[in-house]
């Protein structure tokens, strides 16, 4: 059996064929699109259109690679950028391009759902979660305030993965996982929370599909897409999940020890609870997985994105960068950056910039600067960390997913900054794979055959143990230091209006 698991995010769209019998990836495409230019500060959006031309493009492409094995394509699954806001309208055509998980132009609308029920932790009490301005609420919220003919024409609400479940099999559904990131969702009882969807628009609740199971297969694939990519039989279509959520199942975390740190244009760090794990303080996403349990997350919005600008203004190849880091000494000589270019999510501070702090004539030197950098933004994802080890998750082992992962000096700076082993897995696939994984699971299950999540991970994900990192003591204790150094700049700076 051969399952696609397909991987829309912000930069691009990826699909892979895998072989479910002995976990190899048979065939892989993939198409880029970018942002849509010119928009006001903080607005990032773009058109869904381009994520179908990218499905259908990378699909044909791996069909095309897989020869005549194409017709044991039986599970297509889809992973998705969370929180994205895709509006339709009665015809099913979008209404306007969709506003993304990285547009903070939402803050005003935070403020009102802060203000109506009583601050942040009522939020919290009310659905698990605060309301922050990278979620789908307040963005639904903000058509509605900004954009009135657009709203009215409102008929359904999809986030990415769903809309291009829609294109594939016609059906307009929400799974828990994704629905969880909505900000609408009451992540304890896996429902719409109705006061903050009545807030938004009494009738905004028959906007919203049904939502379900993460584990079921929504649907077969669409006939006519069926018979233009020549198929003989349509395959299951799963119910597919948010990036983070397949990526997850993509590298094993699901069960309790296991965390995932994700280095990507976002940086995430999530790990599996059996229970919904909600942060008094907010700063812990309690988010619903795919495979309906419950995924503590803390997102940051500037990972790759930080390490990427620092290369390119130096004109650096991956590997000049690379030896760069390599010459410069741990902790940077006590350079540190806070890695806010696009303003923040954890901490919630959607409007702040970049800050590098302790320039020297000894600091202020391309392979410094870039150290810094790396450090500054693998400390953002430990200030998270420390956050879900106060919650009671106390990781046994992280693994390392994303494009940064593929850096062997940034493998060693994420071991010391978590103070903890790290290992990348056999396949840099990450969402791709769990979402091939989870449509696998769902045909099966489909099909009346038992079989557990957990089993089909461990027989189709593989750790890379040449790329384990073991924490140096030396090195956790200078980051440590560092980490306390980035929270107090954060802090004082941001109380003095100065970030």
């Amino acid at each position: 059996m051969i399952s696609l698991g397909i991987d829309s995010g912000t930069q691009s769209t990826k699909v892979i064929a895998l072989d479910t019998e002995d976990g190899r990836i048979l065939a892989s495409a993939s198409k880029s699109y970018s942002l849509i230019a010119g928009l006001p500060a903080g607005h990032m959006e773009q058109h869904p259109r381009d994520w179908l031309d990218a499905v259908e493009y990378s699909i044909v492409e791996v069909l095309r690679q897989l020869g005549d094995r194409k017709q044991e394509v039986s599970a297509i699954g889809v992973s998705g950028q969370q929180h994205g806001f895709v509006p339709l309208d009665a015809k099913g055509d979008v209404i306007r391009p969709a506003k993304l998980w990285c547009d903070t132009s939402t803050v005003d609308q935070c403020r009102q759902f802060e203000a109506e029920f009583g601050g942040r932790d009522e939020l919290i009490k009310l659905s698990g979660n605060a309301m922050l301005p990278g979620y789908t609420a307040p963005k639904i919220l903000w058509l509605k305030q900004n954009e009135p003919n657009n709203y009215k024409a409102l008929e359904t609400v999809l986030l990415p993965h769903d809309y291009i479940n829609f294109y594939l099999t016609g059906e307009r559904a929400m799974e828990y996982g994704d629905a969880s990131g909505t900000g609408l969702l009451d992540v304890r009882s896996r429902k719409w929370c109705e006061p903050l969807v009545e807030f938004i628009d009494p009738q905004l609740l028959d906007a919203l599909p049904a939502v379900g199971s993460s584990r079921r297969a929504i649907g077969l694939l669409r006939e006519s897409l069926r018979a233009q990519w020549g198929l003989t039989k349509s395959p299951v279509v799963s119910a597919g999940g948010g990036d983070n959520m397949m990526g997850a199942i993509g590298t094993g975390n699901v069960a309790p020890g296991v965390v995932t740190v994700s280095l990507g244009t976002s940086g995430t760090v999530f790990a599996y609870s059996t229970d919904a794990v909600v942060d008094e303080d907010g700063e812990v996403a309690a988010f619903c997985d795919s495979t309906d349990r419950w995924m503590p997350l803390v997102c940051t919005m500037n990972v790759t994105v930080a390490t990427e600008q620092i290369r390119n203004s130096f004109g650096w190849t991956h590997q000049q960068m690379e030896a760069e880091i390599s010459s410069a000494p741990v902790g940077a000589g006590g350079l540190v950056f806070l890695p806010y270019l696009n303003g923040e999510r954890t901490p919630n501070l959607p409007s702040a910039t970049g800050v590098m702090h302790g320039l020297t004539t000894t600091t202020m030197v391309p392979s410094f600067m870039a150290r810094a950098v790396m450090e500054g933004v693998t400390m953002g994802l430990g200030y998270g960390l420390a956050r879900f080890r106060g919650l009671g998750i106390k990781p046994s082992e992280i693994r390392l997913t994303g494009g940064g992962s593929k850096s062997a000096v940034w493998r060693q700076i994420c071991a010391d900054v978590f103070g903890a082993e790290t290992v990348c897995l056999k396949s840099a696939e990450g969402a791709a794979l769990g979402a091939a994984v989870q449509a696998a699971f769902a045909c099966q299950t489909a099909e009346g055959k038992r079989i557990q999540l957990k089993e089909l991970c461990g027989s189709l994900v593989e750790l890379d143990e040449t790329s384990r990192c073991v924490p140096n003591a030396s090195n956790v204790s200078t980051y440590a230091r560092l980490q306390e150094r980035q929270s107090e700049l954060t802090q004082k700076l941001h109380a003095t209006g100065l970030l």
